[in-house]
C-alpha cells in the first residue's frame, strides 16, 4: 500500500522523514526537495513528515534519495493501524544516554568545581569519566553537527559540538602536554581575571555538564513529539473488533477485518456498531454523540442509516454493511485528523530562532580571537587558550536548562491542577490566540441527559408523577429513560448535591418497551404509560393544553419533552435536556477578561445551541455542523486572520483540535480528541480553559525570561574570554550562577494559582 493520491496532473505523495533535530534541517529538507522540478514540499518537524505535491508519475523512490542526498533519511509510512503498539521504545537509546551520562557526569562537575575535593590525581578520574560522556554520550549531537556542517548550516547542534569537544581536547592537551597532568595539581578558588596561557587549566565539567543539559532537553522534547500519532491509534480503537455476522440465518462472530460490504451483522444493546450500514431488522435508539456532538439517542428503524462506532442504546439490530475499512466515516474522520495533524505548523524553538545568528557569530569570533592574538605574538597557547574560551564561555550550559526547566516546572504545577501540556510549541500559540472555539456536548455542557423541569395537572404532585414515570422508565435502557429513572431515585429535578435523599423505586408488572413511542406498566396498581404524543393518541388520550404549551416551550429550547398519563388521563409532562455545567458562565467571563473572543460550535440543532449560549453569556453561534464542517469552520477563522483556540471532547472534534492553532481537550471525553488537543483538561470544569490558557503564557515568558539571561549571560562574558582574561574557575562560578538563576526563576512557576475557588 503507497501514501500517494493522484489526480490527473499532480500526485500528492507523504514521506516519513528521520534524523532532523531542529526546525532548520526541515528547512533544509524542504528546500532540498523543492529543486526537483514541478515539486511543492512543506515539512514538518513536529510530525516529522514532509507532504509532497509531485508531478502525476514520479516515482517515490526519487524523493527518498533527494532527501538522503540532504543527510536525512525518508520512506513511505505505512498505513496505520490500531493494533500498532505506541512508538515508545524509540526514546530508549536517548534515556540511556542521558541517564548513564548523569550517573558519569556529576562526580566530574563536584571535584571539578569544589578545590576541597581535588585528591590527588583527580583530574585523571574526571578524565575516564567524562571521556564517555563526551564521546558516546554526547554522539547525536556530534553527528548532528557533522551533518549540518557538510550542507553548509549551522545550528544549536554546531555550537554545542564544537564547544564540548573543544573544552575536553583542550583538558586533553593540557593533561598530556601541558602543566595539568602532574600529581597534585589543584584548580585554586579564585575571581581574578588575568590572562593564561592555558597549560594547567582544564575544562572537562564544562564538556560533560553540557552534554548532560542538552540531552535532558532532548529527551524531554522527543517524549512530547512521540505523541504525534497516538490521535490515529485512538481514533482507530474506538471500532469495534469483531462482529457477529449472519451466515446462513446463523450469527458467526468474526474479526471486523473480515466483514464485507452486503454482509448481515447483529448489533445488541450495548454494543458497538461494527460498520457503517442500513438497518434491515429491529428498531432502537443509536447513540452516536461520540461522532456527531448530538447527546440525544436518535431513533432508527428499518431503512434508517447507521454509522461505525456508535453504541446501540436499545434492542436488537440487524444492520447491512455499506462501507468497509477506509471507506466508512470512522476512517474518514481518522483521515481528517492526520491531515490537520500533519499540515499544522510546528512552531520553532526560540533558541533554534536565536542561534541561527548567534552560533555563526560565535564560531566567527572564535577564530578572529585566535588571529588576533596569533598576530599579536603572544604565542599559540595563549591564542588557542582566548580562542577555546570563546567557544566554552558560549557554549549553552543555561541555555540547555532554559526551556526543560521551566518546561518541567510549569506542566508540574500544571498537573496538580488537572492541567496538561504537551510541549514547549504548544506554550508560543496561546500567546497570540484571540478567539476560543468551545464545542457544546460534554464541554460547556455536561454531556448527559438529566430532568430539568417536571409540569403537572389538576394539583397532581409532581413527585408522583416522577415516581411512576421513574419506575417505568427505569425498565428502558434509553438514556433519556435513565435520566428520568435517575431523578426519580435522587428525589426530583431539584435534585443536586451528592447527599440527595435515593430511593427504592416501586416494581413495575407488564412492562412493555414501544419503539420508536415510549414505555407502558403497571405501578402501584396505576397503568403508567411515559412517552411521545403519538403513544398517548394509540390509546385516545390527547395532549391538554397547557401541557401542549410546556411541551412547544421546551422544544424550542431544543429539549426533549416526555408526557405521562396514569388511570387513563395525560398528568404530567417532564423535560429532559443536556444540562449546562455549573462553572460554564464564569469560565466564559474569564476568557472575555483574557481579551478573547468565544464562539459556541457544535453539531446539536440550533434552538438547543443558542438557549445554552444565551445562558453561558456566548454571543457566537455556529449550530448544525458535521465534523469535517467544524475542521472547516476553524480554517475559515485562520483565514480571517485569527488565531484560533479550539475547546472540545468528542471525536467529532478531533479534526478541529488538531488544525486549530491551539487544541483544547476535555480530559471526561475521548481518547482520540485528547491525544489530538496540545492541552489537556483532566477535570471537566470549563474554568480550567482560562487557567490552562494563563498558565502557558505565564510559563512562555518565564522561558523567554530564562533565554533572554542565558545569552545575556554569554554576550556579557564573552568579551572578556576574547580579551584573554577568563579565568576557568570564574567561568565555571559564572556558568554555575547562570544556571542557578535559570532554576530559580523557573520555580517561581510553583506559585501560579487558579482563578476562582473549586468546589
Amino acid at each position: 500500500m503507497t501514501s500517494t493520491v493522484s489526480t490527473s496532473s499532480v500526485t500528492q505523495i507523504e514521506l516519513s522523514i528521520g534524523g532532523m533535530t531542529c526546525a532548520s534541517c526541515a528547512n533544509r529538507v524542504e528546500r532540498k526537495l523543492n529543486k526537483l522540478d514541478g515539486v511543492t514540499a512543506s515539512v514538518n518537524y513536529a510530525t516529522e513528515k514532509a507532504h509532497v505535491a509531485a508531478p502525476a508519475g514520479v516515482d517515490p523512490q526519487v524523493l527518498v534519495a533527494q532527501v538522503e542526498a540532504a543527510g536525512y533519511t525518508a520512506e513511505l509510512p505505512r498505513p496505520p493501524t490500531a493494533e500498532e503498539p505506541p512508538d515508545e521504545p524509540a526514546a530508549d537509546p536517548l534515556k540511556q544516554r542521558l541517564v548513564g551520562s548523569i550517573v558519569l557526569a556529576v562526580p566530574v562537575v563536584v571535584l571539578s568545581m569544589v578545590p576541597a575535593l581535588q585528591f590527588t590525581n583527580w583530574q585523571w578520574i574526571s578524565l575516564a569519566l567524562a571521556a564517555p560522556v563526551v564521546v558516546w554520550g554526547a554522539w547525536p549531537i556530534h553527528r548532528a553537527a557533522w551533518v549540518n556542517l557538510r550542507h553548509g548550516g549551522a545550528t544549536m547542534d554546531t555550537l554545542v559540538s564544537m564547544g564540548v569537544l573543544a573544552a575536553f581536547l583542550w583538558s586533553l592537551w593540557a593533561l598530556l602536554f601541558g602543566t595539568a597532568g602532574v600529581p597534585g595539581m589543584t584548580h585554586p578558588f579564585t575571581l581574578t581575571i588575568a590572562p593564561s596561557d592555558g597549560a594547567r587549566n582544564i575544562y572537562l565539567e564544562v564538556a560533560a555538564g553540557v552534554t548532560v543539559f542538552i540531552l535532558a532537553g532532548r529527551f524531554f522534547e522527543s517524549r512530547a513529539k512521540r505523541r504525534a500519532g497516538a490521535a490515529l491509534r485512538a481514533l482507530l480503537d474506538m471500532g469495534a473488533k469483531d462482529v457477529a455476522v449472519l451466515r446462513d440465518d446463523r450469527e458467526v462472530r468474526v474479526p471486523i477485518a473480515e466483514l464485507s460490504v452486503g454482509d448481515r451483522f447483529v448489533v445488541r444493546p450495548g454494543e458497538k456498531i461494527a460498520t457503517d450500514g442500513v438497518v434491515v431488522e429491529g428498531s432502537s435508539a443509536v447513540d452516536a454523540s461520540m461522532l456527531t456532538g448530538e447527546s440525544v439517542p436518535v431513533e432508527v428503524g428499518p431503512g434508517d442509516a447507521v454509522t461505525g462506532a456508535t453504541v446501540n442504546a436499545g434492542g436488537r439490530l440487524v444492520v447491512r454493511a455499506t462501507g468497509v475499512g477506509a471507506d466508512t466515516r470512522l476512517a474518514q474522520m481518522a483521515k481528517l485528523v492526520e491531515d490537520a495533524q500533519s499540515g499544522k505548523a510546528a512552531a520553532q524553538r526560540l533558541a533554534d530562532r536565536i542561534s541561527g545568528v548567534f552560533v555563526p557569530i560565535v564560531i566567527a569570533l572564535s577564530v578572529a580571537t585566535l588571529g588576533f592574538w596569533l598576530g599579536n605574538g603572544v604565542g599559540p597557547a595563549a591564542a588557542f587558550t582566548a580562542a577555546v574560551a570563546v567557544l566554552i564561555i558560549a557554549c549553552p550550559c543555561a541555555l540547555g536548562l532554559a526551556t526543560p526547566t521551566a518546561l518541567l516546572v510549569g506542566t508540574g504545577r500544571g498537573a496538580q491542577l488537572g492541567i496538561l501540556i504537551k510541549g514547549p510549541e504548544v506554550l508560543e500559540q496561546t500567546r497570540t490566540v484571540d478567539t476560543v472555539v468551545l464545542d457544546k456536548t460534554g464541554t460547556v455542557t455536561t454531556g448527559q441527559m438529566a430532568l430539568v423541569s417536571v409540569h403537572t395537572l389538576h394539583g397532581d404532585d409532581a413527585d408522583t408523577a416522577l415516581r411512576l414515570a421513574g419506575a417505568v422508565e427505569d425498565a428502558s435502557e434509553h438514556p433519556v429513560a435513565a435520566a428520568i429513572a435517575r431523578a426519580a431515585r435522587e428525589g426530583g429535578a431539584d435534585a443536586r448535591s451528592a447527599g440527595a435523599q435515593r430511593g427504592d423505586l416501586p416494581a413495575v408488572e407488564d412492562f412493555r418497551n414501544l419503539a420508536g413511542l415510549g414505555v407502558q406498566g403497571v405501578v402501584e396498581g396505576h397503568a403508567v404509560l411515559v412517552g411521545r404524543p403519538a403513544l398517548m393518541a394509540q390509546w385516545s388520550l390527547a395532549l391538554p393544553d397547557e401541557l401542549a404549551a410546556r411541551k412547544a416551550e421546551a422544544e424550542e429550547l431544543g429539549r426533549t419533552a416526555v408526557v405521562v398519563a396514569w388511570d387513563g388521563e395525560v398528568r404530567a409532562l417532564l423535560v429532559v435536556a443536556d444540562r449546562v455545567k455549573p462553572s460554564s458562565a464564569a469560565a466564559i467571563a474569564q476568557l472575555r477578561r483574557l481579551g478573547l473572543r468565544p464562539i459556541l460550535l457544535t453539531g446539536d440543532n440550533a434552538a438547543t445551541a443558542h438557549a445554552v449560549a444565551a445562558e453561558v453569556g456566548i454571543d457566537e453561534v455556529i449550530a448544525e455542523v458535521l465534523p469535517a464542517d467544524k475542521l472547516a469552520t476553524v480554517t475559515r477563522l485562520q483565514e480571517e486572520g485569527r488565531v484560533v483556540a479550539m475547546v472540545g471532547d468528542g471525536v467529532n472534534d478531533a479534526a478541529a483540535l488538531a488544525k486549530a492553532d491551539l487544541g483544547i481537550s476535555m480530559g471526561t471525553g475521548t481518547d482520540v480528541a485528547i491525544e489530538a488537543g496540545d492541552i489537556t483538561l483532566v477535570r471537566g470544569d470549563l474554568r480550567s480553559v482560562p487557567d490552562a490558557i494563563r498558565l502557558a503564557r505565564r510559563t512562555l515568558r518565564t522561558i523567554k525570561g530564562n533565554l533572554f539571561w542565558a545569552f545575556a549571560y554569554n554576550v556579557a562574558a564573552l568579551p572578556l574570554a576574547a580579551a584573554g582574561l577568563l579565568n576557568p574557575m570564574l567561568a565555571g562560578l559564572a556558568m554555575a550562577l547562570s544556571s542557578a538563576f535559570v532554576v530559580g526563576n523557573s520555580l517561581r512557576l510553583r506559585r501560579f494559582t487558579v482563578t476562582g475557588e473549586r468546589s
